[in-house]
Protein backbone atom coordinates (compact mmCIF):
# COMPACT_ATOMS: atom_id res chain seq x y z
CA UNK A 1 0.00 0.00 0.00
CA UNK A 2 2.83 2.40 1.37
CA UNK A 3 4.74 1.69 -2.52
CA UNK A 4 1.06 2.54 -4.39
CA UNK A 5 1.70 5.76 -2.54
CA UNK A 6 4.91 6.66 -2.94
CA UNK A 7 4.66 5.49 -6.57
CA UNK A 8 1.39 7.66 -7.57
CA UNK A 9 3.18 10.86 -5.49
CA UNK A 10 6.72 10.49 -7.31
CA UNK A 11 4.12 10.46 -10.49
CA UNK A 12 2.30 13.40 -9.91
CA UNK A 13 5.78 15.04 -8.83
CA UNK A 14 7.32 14.66 -12.12
CA UNK A 15 4.20 15.69 -14.14
CA UNK A 16 4.01 18.62 -12.31
CA UNK A 17 7.29 19.70 -12.87
CA UNK A 18 6.98 18.66 -16.31
CA UNK A 19 3.73 21.22 -16.45
CA UNK A 20 5.76 23.63 -15.11
CA UNK A 21 8.35 23.55 -16.82
CA UNK A 22 6.03 23.60 -20.69
CA UNK A 23 4.10 26.80 -18.64
CA UNK A 24 7.55 28.69 -18.02
CA UNK A 25 9.13 27.94 -21.69
CA UNK A 26 5.30 29.22 -22.78
CA UNK A 27 5.41 32.56 -20.63
CA UNK A 28 9.36 32.95 -22.55
CA UNK A 29 8.24 32.41 -25.86
CA UNK A 30 5.05 34.92 -25.60
CA UNK A 31 6.60 39.12 -26.68
CA UNK A 32 5.39 41.70 -24.92
CA UNK A 33 2.00 43.48 -25.57
CA UNK A 34 3.30 47.00 -27.81
CA UNK A 35 1.60 49.97 -26.09
CA UNK A 36 1.33 52.86 -28.82
CA UNK A 37 2.37 56.29 -26.96
CA UNK A 38 -0.54 59.38 -28.14
CA UNK A 39 0.43 62.82 -28.10
CA UNK A 40 -2.12 66.42 -29.13
CA UNK A 41 -1.35 67.92 -31.96
CA UNK A 42 0.80 71.23 -32.00
CA UNK A 43 2.15 73.78 -33.90
CA UNK A 44 5.92 74.55 -33.91
CA UNK A 45 8.70 75.67 -36.39
CA UNK A 46 11.15 73.09 -37.17
CA UNK A 47 14.83 74.68 -37.07
CA UNK A 48 17.46 72.91 -38.50
CA UNK A 49 21.36 73.26 -37.38
CA UNK A 50 24.67 72.38 -38.89
CA UNK A 51 28.03 72.72 -37.68
CA UNK A 52 30.90 73.62 -40.22
CA UNK A 53 34.71 74.31 -39.52
CA UNK A 54 36.58 77.38 -40.63
CA UNK A 55 36.16 81.20 -40.60
CA UNK A 56 34.38 84.07 -41.75
CA UNK A 57 36.52 86.25 -43.09
CA UNK A 58 35.29 90.30 -44.15
CA UNK A 59 36.11 91.39 -47.31
CA UNK A 60 37.35 95.11 -46.25
CA UNK A 61 39.55 94.75 -43.40
CA UNK A 62 41.90 97.95 -41.73
CA UNK A 63 44.71 97.92 -39.79
CA UNK A 64 44.93 101.48 -37.88
CA UNK A 65 48.42 102.83 -37.27
CA UNK A 66 49.70 105.98 -36.19
CA UNK A 67 51.26 109.08 -37.49
CA UNK A 68 53.34 109.76 -35.19
CA UNK A 69 56.06 107.63 -32.53
CA UNK A 70 54.94 107.89 -29.00
CA UNK A 71 52.85 106.52 -26.25
CA UNK A 72 48.82 105.77 -26.38
CA UNK A 73 47.43 108.31 -23.55
CA UNK A 74 43.99 107.04 -24.03
CA UNK A 75 42.07 104.67 -26.33
CA UNK A 76 38.33 105.56 -27.00
CA UNK A 77 37.15 102.24 -28.21
CA UNK A 78 36.73 98.43 -27.67
CA UNK A 79 36.48 95.61 -29.36
CA UNK A 80 33.02 94.37 -30.70
CA UNK A 81 32.42 98.29 -31.02
CA UNK A 82 31.00 99.87 -34.31
CA UNK A 83 32.40 103.19 -35.38
CA UNK A 84 32.04 105.91 -38.05
CA UNK A 85 34.76 107.45 -40.70
CA UNK A 86 37.07 109.84 -38.73
CA UNK A 87 35.58 108.62 -34.96
CA UNK A 88 38.75 109.13 -32.72
CA UNK A 89 40.47 105.87 -31.48
CA UNK A 90 43.42 106.96 -29.46
CA UNK A 91 45.34 110.03 -28.16
CA UNK A 92 49.04 109.49 -28.25
CA UNK A 93 51.86 111.05 -26.35
CA UNK A 94 54.33 112.03 -29.00
CA UNK A 95 58.02 111.48 -28.26
CA UNK A 96 59.82 114.15 -29.78
CA UNK A 97 62.29 113.25 -32.73
CA UNK A 98 66.04 114.72 -31.73
CA UNK A 99 67.50 115.63 -34.81
CA UNK A 100 64.02 116.78 -35.85
CA UNK A 101 63.32 118.69 -32.24
CA UNK A 102 67.03 120.44 -33.15
CA UNK A 103 66.79 121.52 -36.33
CA UNK A 104 63.25 122.96 -35.46
CA UNK A 105 65.01 125.19 -32.52
CA UNK A 106 67.55 126.23 -34.43
CA UNK A 107 65.25 127.02 -37.60
CA UNK A 108 63.50 128.96 -34.95
CA UNK A 109 66.37 130.77 -33.66
CA UNK A 110 67.57 132.01 -36.87
CA UNK A 111 63.87 133.27 -37.88
CA UNK A 112 64.38 135.49 -34.50
CA UNK A 113 67.56 136.96 -35.47
CA UNK A 114 66.37 137.79 -38.71
CA UNK A 115 63.38 139.40 -37.69
CA UNK A 116 65.74 141.51 -35.57
CA UNK A 117 67.47 142.74 -38.44
CA UNK A 118 64.59 143.37 -40.41
CA UNK A 119 63.20 145.25 -37.74
CA UNK A 120 66.36 147.71 -37.03
CA UNK A 121 66.60 148.69 -41.09
CA UNK A 122 62.75 149.23 -40.72
CA UNK A 123 63.14 151.44 -37.41
CA UNK A 124 66.80 152.97 -38.93
CA UNK A 125 65.37 153.84 -42.78
CA UNK A 126 61.69 155.14 -40.99
CA UNK A 127 62.90 158.48 -40.47
CA UNK A 128 64.57 158.61 -43.49
CA UNK A 129 61.06 158.26 -45.27
CA UNK A 130 59.35 160.40 -43.20
CA UNK A 131 61.93 162.98 -44.16
CA UNK A 132 61.45 161.90 -47.43
CA UNK A 133 65.16 161.14 -47.81
CA UNK A 134 64.16 158.16 -49.13
CA UNK A 135 61.43 157.13 -51.53
CA UNK A 136 58.03 154.81 -51.07
CA UNK A 137 59.75 151.83 -53.11
CA UNK A 138 62.69 151.83 -50.99
CA UNK A 139 60.60 152.14 -47.63
CA UNK A 140 58.21 149.58 -48.48
CA UNK A 141 60.66 147.27 -49.49
CA UNK A 142 61.79 147.29 -46.08
CA UNK A 143 58.60 147.34 -44.70
CA UNK A 144 57.81 143.83 -47.01
CA UNK A 145 61.23 142.05 -45.43
CA UNK A 146 60.06 143.28 -41.88
CA UNK A 147 56.70 141.49 -42.32
CA UNK A 148 58.15 138.39 -44.10
CA UNK A 149 60.64 137.95 -41.33
CA UNK A 150 57.16 137.81 -38.76
CA UNK A 151 55.63 135.06 -41.02
CA UNK A 152 58.86 133.60 -40.55
CA UNK A 153 59.05 133.22 -36.91
CA UNK A 154 55.12 132.39 -36.70
CA UNK A 155 55.96 129.23 -39.39
CA UNK A 156 58.98 128.07 -37.10
CA UNK A 157 57.33 128.52 -33.84
CA UNK A 158 54.60 126.62 -35.51
CA UNK A 159 57.26 124.01 -36.85
CA UNK A 160 58.34 123.96 -33.13
CA UNK A 161 54.65 123.23 -31.72
CA UNK A 162 54.32 120.38 -34.38
CA UNK A 163 57.45 118.48 -33.57
CA UNK A 164 57.26 118.64 -29.47
CA UNK A 165 52.85 118.13 -29.23
CA UNK A 166 52.24 117.42 -32.60
CA UNK A 167 49.56 120.38 -33.32
CA UNK A 168 50.50 123.69 -33.83
CA UNK A 169 49.04 127.07 -32.87
CA UNK A 170 46.78 127.38 -35.72
CA UNK A 171 45.24 123.76 -35.01
CA UNK A 172 43.84 121.58 -37.81
CA UNK A 173 47.12 119.11 -37.66
CA UNK A 174 46.18 117.04 -34.83
CA UNK A 175 48.28 114.20 -35.82
CA UNK A 176 48.36 112.94 -32.51
CA UNK A 177 44.83 111.63 -32.26
CA UNK A 178 44.72 108.43 -34.40
CA UNK A 179 40.74 108.36 -36.17
CA UNK A 180 39.02 105.51 -37.95
CA UNK A 181 39.32 105.60 -41.96
CA UNK A 182 36.37 103.32 -42.10
CA UNK A 183 33.18 103.03 -41.21
CA UNK A 184 32.41 99.10 -39.43
CA UNK A 185 33.33 96.72 -36.74
CA UNK A 186 36.36 97.08 -34.36
CA UNK A 187 37.49 93.01 -34.49
CA UNK A 188 40.49 93.32 -32.02
CA UNK A 189 42.70 96.45 -30.12
CA UNK A 190 45.55 94.77 -29.33
CA UNK A 191 46.96 98.12 -27.60
CA UNK A 192 46.63 98.89 -23.96
CA UNK A 193 46.79 102.44 -22.43
CA UNK A 194 50.30 103.59 -22.08
CA UNK A 195 51.57 100.97 -24.70
CA UNK A 196 54.88 102.26 -26.82
CA UNK A 197 53.55 102.90 -30.71
CA UNK A 198 56.06 103.68 -33.67
CA UNK A 199 54.60 105.69 -36.85
CA UNK A 200 53.71 104.43 -40.26
CA UNK A 201 56.54 105.08 -42.79
CA UNK A 202 58.50 104.11 -46.35
CA UNK A 203 60.70 101.80 -44.21
CA UNK A 204 58.19 100.62 -41.32
CA UNK A 205 54.76 99.60 -41.08
CA UNK A 206 53.87 101.12 -37.76
CA UNK A 207 52.32 99.82 -35.25
CA UNK A 208 48.68 98.87 -35.18
CA UNK A 209 46.37 100.10 -32.92
CA UNK A 210 43.01 98.64 -33.64
CA UNK A 211 41.94 96.09 -36.71
CA UNK A 212 38.34 96.98 -38.50
CA UNK A 213 36.20 95.62 -40.75
CA UNK A 214 33.60 96.85 -42.66
CA UNK A 215 31.04 93.71 -42.04
CA UNK A 216 28.33 94.83 -44.25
Amino acid sequence: MLRKILTWTGILIGVGLFAGTIWFLWQKSQKPPVEAKTTSAYTADIIKKSVATGSIKPRLEVNIKPGVTGIIDQLFIEAGQIIAVGQPIARIRILPNVVQLNNAEGQLERAKINLDNNRRELDRNKPLFEQKVISDVEYNRFLLNFKLAEQEVVAAENNLQLVREGASKRGGNQITLATSTISGLVLDVPLKAGASVIERSNFNEGTTIATIANMT
